[in-house]
């Protein structure tokens, strides 16, 4: 009896004890990792455990646990991108054979922006399974627009990597469809053009101005504002200049009771 509880204090002063702690700590990890409800919802198989804990690691995550020993998002994020692009531009390029390059561009820009992006990963309930910093979590992280704009980006970087182009188009169209579809009626969600108009019919100037630029090059974050007469009205901020100016135009026009602009 002496000798086995000789055994025991022996045991914990070398460590043996926790280091069994540690091990069984890791046991539920591995029965519930990171994405894998989200990759169920996509019809993922075999499930990308690695790289579905990177697209789904937000860099403020990073910032407050620098020794968790996992990357960030941005790099999949910048690969998923042009993955999306590409997917986007090469379905309308084959779909509508008729329409013009500056149409199909139009068309582009109104699928693939972060408003877009942003309902999408509400749909199939992407916020759930980010891993945030604290600060991110408390502040509306999970509904944030950029963020998940930048999750699903990055979550099709992981899906390329693992599964190849094939896979990856797959599940982009499936989520994007309804939206192309929509798109192709005409509804580009085209404001500055509907405030162009309405302006000229009003006899007032409208000017554009970017007001702010933050982000590494590739993820920017423009702010821009939109001027009727010299004052300011509206502001918008969008991943391109092109955006922030929309959204900036789409908020005057909301306030004039232009709702039914995109009809």
């Amino acid at each position: 009896m002496i000798q086995k509880q000789r055994d025991r204090v022996d045991m914990k002063k070398s460590g043996e004890g926790k280091s069994s702690r540690r091990r069984v700590n890791t046991v539920p990890m591995r029965k519930n990792p990171i994405g894998l409800q989200l990759a169920k919802r996509l019809e993922l198989n075999p499930f990308p455990n690695r790289l579905f804990k990177i697209a789904l690691t937000h860099p403020s995550y990073l910032f407050e646990n620098p020794k968790s020993g996992v990357e960030n998002n941005q790099r999949l994020e910048f690969l998923g991108d042009a993955i999306l692009d590409f997917v986007i531009a090469e379905y309308l390029y084959l779909k509508y054979p008729e329409r013009p390059e500056g149409e199909l561009t139009k068309m582009r820009a109104a699928v693939v922006n972060e408003s877009t992006l942003a309902r999408i990963a509400q749909k199939i309930e992407l916020g759930k399974e980010l891993l945030l910093g604290k600060g991110e979590q408390v502040s509306g992280g999970r509904e944030r627009p950029s963020i998940l704009a930048d999750a699903v980006e990055s979550v099709i970087g992981a899906i390329y990597l693992q599964y190849g182009l094939q896979e990856a188009r797959r599940v982009i169209l499936d989520l994007l469809t309804p939206e192309i579809e929509e798109v192709a009626q005409g509804n580009y969600g085209d404001y500055k053009t509907t405030l162009q108009e309405k302006a000229q019919h009003d006899e007032s100037e409208v000017s554009y101005q970017i007001l702010a630029e933050e982000g590494p090059d590739h993820n920017k974050r423009f702010t821009a504002g939109v001027f009727l007469k010299g004052k300011l009205r509206g502001q918008g901020v969008g991943r391109t200049k092109k955006e922030a100016e929309q959204k900036a135009a789409q908020q005057v026009l909301e306030e004039l009771g232009g709702e039914n602009h995109g009809e």
